[in-house]
């Protein structure tokens, strides 16, 4: 079947500007997608219902078989199964509440639940999917017991999730962009610079990964609330008002869940360090810990470490006879069925992703940039751009893959000088871009990590992503008249704080 090119048309943005809007206006998830996956095929297949019905039933089969099982999405999903299963058996155990009541003792108020959340990223920065489901598991039954709401939980482990990832080399984002900057530096002959080197100096310049980092821990210790925020906190605490009952003492311990968490950090790391030294090895060349992470094989690496912790939870379980053999049973079927909400979306949105590929929606947003562009205005716009097209295809690897090439084309002839600040813009972008998606993988995983409702999320999340992206733009319009990052980063900070400061002046 000849599909339709819509890559030099304005009509290839409109099946995930058509979802988009739907899902924001109706705050009904699942069907807004549908309307755009349907809307895409129907154009894709030429209007002809027959082609159109055969593309979209290819698409869906695509998602879990494509000359093989597709072992990438498959094990996404086993690996949710597993952390609902996980979750479950945690909670019937009484090992949550145990954990809970522990950090009561220790964390003073609601204040500190929400930095303790923030903190947990310095540990699960390996991936961004690990860390929105991990830390969501450890720090929820923490963030209710102070009743902080699930919107707000949601935010954090987002705003940390993949801000954390794209700055940090030994992650799995990490060793991606760094093959990407590797390949550019060859490319335009650049040797002034490693490509680990390319990319510390860039993690420098991300101002919004940095700074929505910056603004996490802003908003859990000064409680800036804005927006519908201040709705969810508002409802959170009206709860905490009304359901003043004591709580019965857990049969749990508190070590019952630390060692399965433990268990899934340490199996997942070290299952990564396996599968990527694997794939070293198969291609003859030497270990290495960047090199490990930029081969490794993120499914199956996460469906160990999830198998792992839910043996170290059942022998927990089982030692102190906490639960009976038809609460255990019953627990696995509740913790699976808890991840059918999650699992449809994302199913969706890979669908919709796809559709997004075939339409070249990427392609077009990039033919936007051409023309007569001053030098200095290229990282601002370059930014804005991939931002609009991480929000589009809900991807930010899809976008580092379309637009760093560009980005370094467009600055090697412009002015080289600013090659890594481009490149640099675009990494930010595409994290702005992601968080603002409702149909982005990490979007999606944060509200299952936090167990709050998707739109929630996404419509309470957005007026913090624009705040860092408006002091983003002003550090990327100094970059780029002046060619200083340190520049750069003092305006985005200036701007940054006077926000904050105008925002803690409104409360």
């Amino acid at each position: 079947m000849n599909l339709v090119d819509y890559s030099s048309s304005i009509w290839s943005v409109v099946p995930p500007l058509l979802a988009l809007v739907l899902a924001i206006v109706t705050r009904k998830v699942l069907l807004s997608l549908s309307i755009g996956i349907i809307v895409g095929a129907f154009m894709l297949g030429g209007g002809s219902p027959m082609d159109s019905l055969s593309y979209l039933g290819n698409k869906v089969l695509s998602l879990v078989y494509e000359d093989g099982i597709n072992f990438n999405n498959v094990n996404i999903v086993i690996f949710l199964v597993l952390l609902g299963i996980l979750t479950a058996l945690l909670s019937i155990s009484g090992s949550n509440q145990a954990f809970a009541n522990w950090a009561q003792k220790r964390i003073k108020g609601r204040r500190g639940a929400k930095l303790m959340a923030a903190c947990l990223v310095f540990v699960t920065f390996i991936d961004d999917y690990f860390h929105s489901l991990a830390v969501g598991a450890i720090a929820r039954p923490v963030t209710d017991k102070f009743h902080v709401s699930r919107a707000k939980l949601a935010y954090i482990l987002d705003s940390t999730a993949a801000p954390m990832c794209v700055l940090m080399p030994v992650s799995s984002w990490g060793a991606y962009i760094i093959t990407l900057i590797a390949g550019l530096l060859a490319t335009y002959g650049i040797t002034e610079y490693s490509p680990l080197g390319a990319f510390m100096a860039m993690s420098a310049m991300n101002f919004y990964a940095i700074f929505s980092m910056v603004l996490v821990f802003a908003v859990a210790y000064f409680t800036i609330d804005i927006g519908s925020m201040k709705k969810f906190e508002e409802q959170a605490l009206a709860l905490a008002d009304t359901h003043q009952t004591s709580v019965e003492v857990p049969k749990g311990r508190m070590r019952n869940l630390v060692l399965p968490i433990a268990t899934l950090i340490v199996a997942t790391v070290a299952m990564m360090m396996y599968t990527g030294g694997q794939a070293l090895a198969a291609d003859g060349k030497e270990f290495s810990v960047l090199g490990a992470f930029e081969n490794t094989t993120v499914g199956v690496s996460l469906v160990v470490g999830g198998i792992s912790s839910l043996v170290v939870a059942t022998l927990c379980i089982a030692s102190g006879r906490l639960v009976s053999i038809e609460e255990y049973i019953k627990a696995y079927g509740v913790g699976a069925k808890s991840m059918a909400g999650a699992i449809t979306i994302l199913f969706f949105a890979w669908t919709i992703n796809g559709i997004v590929g075939d339409m070249q929606t990427g392609k077009y947003l990039s033919t936007l940039v051409a023309g007569n562009i001053h030098s200095g205005f290229l990282p601002t716009i370059l930014f804005v751009l991939a931002a609009v097209m991480a929000f589009s295809t809900g991807t930010s690897w899809g976008t580092f893959g379309i637009m760093l090439p560009i980005a370094a084309a467009m600055a090697a002839n412009a002015e080289p000088a600013l090659l890594l600040p481009c490149l640099s813009a675009v990494m930010a972008g595409a994290v702005c871009g992601d968080h603002c998606s409702p149909i982005s993988d990490t979007t999606i995983l944060s509200s299952t990590g936090a167990q709050c409702n998707h739109m929630d999320h996404v419509t309470s999340q957005f007026p913090y992503a624009m705040i860092v992206a408006a002091a983003s733009i002003s550090g990327y319009l100094v970059v780029g008249f002046t060619t200083s990052a340190i520049a750069g980063f003092a305006t985005a900070s200036i701007v940054l704080v006077g926000l904050i400061l105008a925002l803690r002046a409104k409360q």
